[in-house]
Protein backbone atom coordinates (compact mmCIF):
# COMPACT_ATOMS: atom_id res chain seq x y z
CA UNK A 1 0.00 0.00 0.00
CA UNK A 2 2.63 2.55 0.85
CA UNK A 3 4.47 1.61 -2.61
CA UNK A 4 1.04 2.52 -4.21
CA UNK A 5 0.44 5.73 -1.68
CA UNK A 6 3.89 6.99 -3.52
CA UNK A 7 3.00 6.32 -7.00
CA UNK A 8 0.18 8.24 -6.96
CA UNK A 9 1.79 11.29 -5.14
CA UNK A 10 5.00 10.86 -8.37
CA UNK A 11 1.85 10.40 -10.89
CA UNK A 12 0.08 13.93 -9.59
CA UNK A 13 3.68 15.17 -8.59
CA UNK A 14 4.79 14.89 -12.15
CA UNK A 15 2.16 17.64 -13.20
CA UNK A 16 3.11 20.20 -10.13
CA UNK A 17 6.50 19.37 -11.46
CA UNK A 18 5.74 20.02 -14.94
CA UNK A 19 4.01 23.44 -14.14
CA UNK A 20 7.23 24.97 -12.12
CA UNK A 21 9.35 24.61 -15.28
CA UNK A 22 6.35 26.21 -16.87
CA UNK A 23 6.69 28.79 -14.81
CA UNK A 24 10.44 29.29 -15.89
CA UNK A 25 9.75 28.92 -19.34
CA UNK A 26 6.24 31.10 -19.79
CA UNK A 27 6.71 31.63 -23.47
CA UNK A 28 6.75 27.92 -25.18
CA UNK A 29 6.52 27.91 -28.62
CA UNK A 30 3.81 26.01 -30.26
CA UNK A 31 5.81 23.73 -31.85
CA UNK A 32 7.98 22.80 -28.83
CA UNK A 33 4.97 22.36 -26.95
CA UNK A 34 3.49 20.12 -29.47
CA UNK A 35 6.40 17.95 -29.99
CA UNK A 36 6.47 17.32 -26.22
CA UNK A 37 3.12 16.91 -25.96
CA UNK A 38 3.55 14.54 -28.87
CA UNK A 39 5.91 12.81 -27.07
CA UNK A 40 3.79 12.61 -24.13
CA UNK A 41 1.65 10.92 -26.13
CA UNK A 42 4.09 7.98 -27.96
CA UNK A 43 4.41 7.24 -23.93
CA UNK A 44 0.86 6.72 -22.85
CA UNK A 45 0.12 5.02 -26.14
CA UNK A 46 2.80 2.36 -25.05
CA UNK A 47 1.65 2.31 -21.63
CA UNK A 48 -1.85 1.93 -22.90
CA UNK A 49 -0.95 -1.09 -25.20
CA UNK A 50 1.55 -2.89 -23.12
CA UNK A 51 0.58 -2.28 -19.56
CA UNK A 52 -2.95 -2.17 -19.41
CA UNK A 53 -4.55 -3.87 -22.49
CA UNK A 54 -2.04 -6.71 -23.32
CA UNK A 55 -2.27 -7.65 -19.58
CA UNK A 56 -5.88 -8.05 -19.91
CA UNK A 57 -5.50 -10.18 -22.66
CA UNK A 58 -3.07 -12.04 -20.53
CA UNK A 59 -5.41 -12.22 -17.57
CA UNK A 60 -8.66 -13.30 -19.36
CA UNK A 61 -9.35 -16.90 -20.93
CA UNK A 62 -10.05 -18.16 -24.38
CA UNK A 63 -12.44 -15.78 -26.47
CA UNK A 64 -14.59 -15.17 -23.21
CA UNK A 65 -11.28 -12.88 -22.34
CA UNK A 66 -10.52 -11.50 -25.50
CA UNK A 67 -14.30 -9.99 -25.67
CA UNK A 68 -14.38 -8.75 -22.04
CA UNK A 69 -10.75 -6.97 -23.33
CA UNK A 70 -12.70 -5.96 -26.19
CA UNK A 71 -15.49 -4.77 -23.77
CA UNK A 72 -13.24 -2.74 -21.30
CA UNK A 73 -11.88 -0.76 -24.63
CA UNK A 74 -14.91 0.13 -25.96
CA UNK A 75 -16.33 0.97 -22.02
CA UNK A 76 -13.81 2.83 -20.67
CA UNK A 77 -13.72 4.89 -24.09
CA UNK A 78 -17.97 5.37 -24.21
CA UNK A 79 -17.30 6.44 -20.31
CA UNK A 80 -15.28 9.24 -21.56
CA UNK A 81 -17.12 10.16 -24.34
CA UNK A 82 -20.35 10.49 -21.93
CA UNK A 83 -18.10 12.60 -19.69
CA UNK A 84 -17.18 14.99 -22.29
CA UNK A 85 -20.40 15.62 -23.33
CA UNK A 86 -22.02 16.08 -19.85
CA UNK A 87 -19.24 18.65 -18.70
CA UNK A 88 -19.02 21.74 -19.87
CA UNK A 89 -14.90 22.38 -21.20
CA UNK A 90 -12.87 22.89 -23.90
CA UNK A 91 -10.57 20.75 -25.76
CA UNK A 92 -8.06 23.48 -26.92
CA UNK A 93 -7.41 27.20 -26.86
CA UNK A 94 -7.00 28.84 -29.99
CA UNK A 95 -6.06 32.24 -31.16
CA UNK A 96 -3.67 34.80 -31.81
CA UNK A 97 -2.02 36.78 -29.17
CA UNK A 98 -3.96 39.97 -30.37
CA UNK A 99 -7.09 38.62 -29.86
CA UNK A 100 -6.22 37.13 -26.48
CA UNK A 101 -5.29 40.68 -25.61
CA UNK A 102 -8.56 42.07 -26.90
CA UNK A 103 -11.00 39.23 -25.15
CA UNK A 104 -9.15 38.82 -21.87
CA UNK A 105 -11.78 37.93 -19.76
CA UNK A 106 -13.82 35.40 -22.69
CA UNK A 107 -9.86 34.14 -22.70
CA UNK A 108 -9.65 33.97 -19.30
CA UNK A 109 -13.47 31.45 -19.42
CA UNK A 110 -11.23 29.33 -22.07
CA UNK A 111 -8.30 28.77 -20.30
CA UNK A 112 -10.29 27.65 -16.87
CA UNK A 113 -12.57 25.15 -19.21
CA UNK A 114 -9.27 23.84 -20.61
CA UNK A 115 -7.71 23.32 -17.32
CA UNK A 116 -11.00 21.55 -16.12
CA UNK A 117 -10.83 19.04 -19.04
CA UNK A 118 -7.10 18.14 -17.99
CA UNK A 119 -8.80 17.43 -14.42
CA UNK A 120 -11.10 15.42 -16.48
CA UNK A 121 -8.67 13.02 -18.09
CA UNK A 122 -6.48 13.19 -15.53
CA UNK A 123 -9.06 10.94 -12.97
CA UNK A 124 -8.96 8.19 -15.76
CA UNK A 125 -4.91 8.16 -16.19
CA UNK A 126 -4.78 7.65 -11.93
CA UNK A 127 -6.76 4.87 -12.17
CA UNK A 128 -5.18 3.64 -14.90
CA UNK A 129 -1.76 3.70 -12.79
CA UNK A 130 -4.09 2.30 -9.35
CA UNK A 131 -5.21 -0.18 -12.01
CA UNK A 132 -1.66 -1.65 -12.67
CA UNK A 133 -0.76 -2.32 -9.56
CA UNK A 134 -3.76 -4.39 -8.95
CA UNK A 135 -1.69 -7.27 -11.21
CA UNK A 136 0.84 -7.43 -9.00
CA UNK A 137 2.79 -6.83 -11.67
CA UNK A 138 5.09 -4.36 -9.70
CA UNK A 139 7.50 -3.65 -13.13
CA UNK A 140 4.48 -3.61 -15.36
CA UNK A 141 2.69 -1.32 -12.47
CA UNK A 142 5.66 0.99 -12.42
CA UNK A 143 5.71 1.28 -16.51
CA UNK A 144 2.17 2.46 -16.29
CA UNK A 145 2.84 5.09 -13.62
CA UNK A 146 6.31 5.88 -15.38
CA UNK A 147 4.66 6.49 -18.41
CA UNK A 148 1.51 8.69 -17.18
CA UNK A 149 4.19 10.50 -15.13
CA UNK A 150 6.22 11.45 -18.27
CA UNK A 151 2.90 12.81 -20.17
CA UNK A 152 1.79 14.74 -17.21
CA UNK A 153 5.19 16.85 -16.92
CA UNK A 154 4.38 18.38 -20.30
CA UNK A 155 1.07 18.53 -19.73
CA UNK A 156 1.86 20.74 -16.54
CA UNK A 157 4.19 22.64 -18.39
CA UNK A 158 1.38 23.98 -21.49
CA UNK A 159 -1.36 25.23 -19.17
CA UNK A 160 0.75 27.87 -17.46
CA UNK A 161 1.42 30.37 -19.86
CA UNK A 162 -2.23 30.40 -20.96
CA UNK A 163 -3.46 31.37 -17.72
CA UNK A 164 -0.88 33.64 -16.91
CA UNK A 165 -1.64 35.37 -20.39
CA UNK A 166 -5.15 35.12 -19.08
CA UNK A 167 -4.80 36.89 -16.13
CA UNK A 168 -4.80 34.75 -13.85
CA UNK A 169 -1.86 35.49 -11.11
CA UNK A 170 0.66 33.09 -10.35
CA UNK A 171 -0.38 31.75 -7.31
CA UNK A 172 -3.89 30.43 -8.06
CA UNK A 173 -2.35 29.10 -11.66
CA UNK A 174 -0.40 27.03 -9.31
CA UNK A 175 -2.99 25.87 -7.35
CA UNK A 176 -4.74 24.85 -10.18
CA UNK A 177 -1.84 23.13 -12.00
CA UNK A 178 -1.81 21.73 -8.79
CA UNK A 179 -5.29 20.87 -8.22
CA UNK A 180 -5.46 19.05 -11.37
CA UNK A 181 -2.42 16.82 -10.19
CA UNK A 182 -4.51 15.76 -7.08
CA UNK A 183 -7.36 14.65 -9.28
CA UNK A 184 -4.49 12.20 -10.63
CA UNK A 185 -4.00 11.08 -6.88
CA UNK A 186 -7.19 10.47 -6.55
CA UNK A 187 -7.49 8.33 -9.45
CA UNK A 188 -4.96 6.26 -8.61
CA UNK A 189 -6.14 5.07 -5.39
CA UNK A 190 -9.64 4.38 -6.64
CA UNK A 191 -7.99 2.07 -9.55
CA UNK A 192 -5.86 0.15 -7.17
CA UNK A 193 -8.89 -0.24 -4.37
CA UNK A 194 -11.47 -1.28 -6.99
CA UNK A 195 -9.67 -4.56 -8.31
CA UNK A 196 -8.38 -4.87 -4.46
CA UNK A 197 -11.60 -5.79 -4.27
CA UNK A 198 -12.25 -7.67 -6.12
CA UNK A 199 -9.72 -9.46 -8.81
CA UNK A 200 -12.24 -10.96 -10.51
CA UNK A 201 -12.96 -7.34 -12.72
CA UNK A 202 -9.52 -7.30 -13.21
CA UNK A 203 -9.24 -7.83 -17.00
CA UNK A 204 -11.97 -5.44 -17.49
CA UNK A 205 -10.29 -2.87 -15.45
CA UNK A 206 -7.40 -3.13 -17.32
CA UNK A 207 -8.60 -2.60 -20.88
CA UNK A 208 -10.85 -0.15 -19.28
CA UNK A 209 -7.95 2.24 -17.79
CA UNK A 210 -6.22 1.25 -21.79
CA UNK A 211 -9.67 2.43 -23.21
CA UNK A 212 -9.92 6.01 -21.68
CA UNK A 213 -5.97 6.45 -22.50
CA UNK A 214 -6.69 5.65 -26.12
CA UNK A 215 -9.29 7.95 -26.03
CA UNK A 216 -7.37 10.70 -24.54
CA UNK A 217 -4.47 9.95 -27.48
CA UNK A 218 -6.86 10.44 -30.25
CA UNK A 219 -9.47 12.77 -28.97
CA UNK A 220 -7.42 15.30 -27.33
CA UNK A 221 -3.65 15.27 -27.87
CA UNK A 222 -3.19 14.47 -30.99
CA UNK A 223 -5.28 16.71 -32.32
CA UNK A 224 -4.06 19.62 -30.43
CA UNK A 225 -0.39 18.99 -31.18
CA UNK A 226 -1.20 18.45 -35.17
CA UNK A 227 -3.11 21.89 -35.08
CA UNK A 228 -0.16 24.28 -35.69
CA UNK A 229 1.32 23.10 -38.42
CA UNK A 230 4.10 21.05 -36.45
CA UNK A 231 2.17 17.25 -37.42
CA UNK A 232 5.33 15.66 -38.84
CA UNK A 233 7.51 17.37 -36.09
CA UNK A 234 4.86 15.58 -33.53
CA UNK A 235 4.88 12.46 -35.32
CA UNK A 236 7.75 11.67 -35.47
CA UNK A 237 7.95 12.71 -31.01
CA UNK A 238 4.68 10.26 -30.98
CA UNK A 239 6.94 7.29 -32.58
CA UNK A 240 10.27 8.16 -30.03
CA UNK A 241 7.87 8.49 -27.19
CA UNK A 242 6.54 5.17 -27.91
CA UNK A 243 9.70 3.55 -28.68
CA UNK A 244 11.50 4.71 -25.40
CA UNK A 245 8.56 2.90 -23.36
CA UNK A 246 8.90 0.02 -25.93
CA UNK A 247 12.49 -0.25 -25.09
CA UNK A 248 11.81 0.14 -21.53
CA UNK A 249 9.31 -2.63 -21.12
CA UNK A 250 11.39 -4.75 -22.98
CA UNK A 251 13.94 -3.85 -20.62
CA UNK A 252 11.87 -4.65 -17.34
CA UNK A 253 10.90 -7.97 -19.03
Amino acid sequence: MEMVLLTALGVGGATIFGSCIGFMFKGLSHKFADIVLSFAAGVMLAAAVLGLIVPSLDYGTGKVGLLITVAGIFVGALCLNLIDKLVPHLHKIVGSPAEEEEHRNANLSKVLLFVMAIAIHNLPEGIAAGVGFGSEDVAQAFLIAGGIALQNIPEGMVIIGPMLAAGVTPKKTFLCAALTGVVEIVGTLIGYFAVSISTAILPFALAFAGGTMLYIISDEMIPETHAHGNQRGATYALLVGFCVMLVTDYLLG
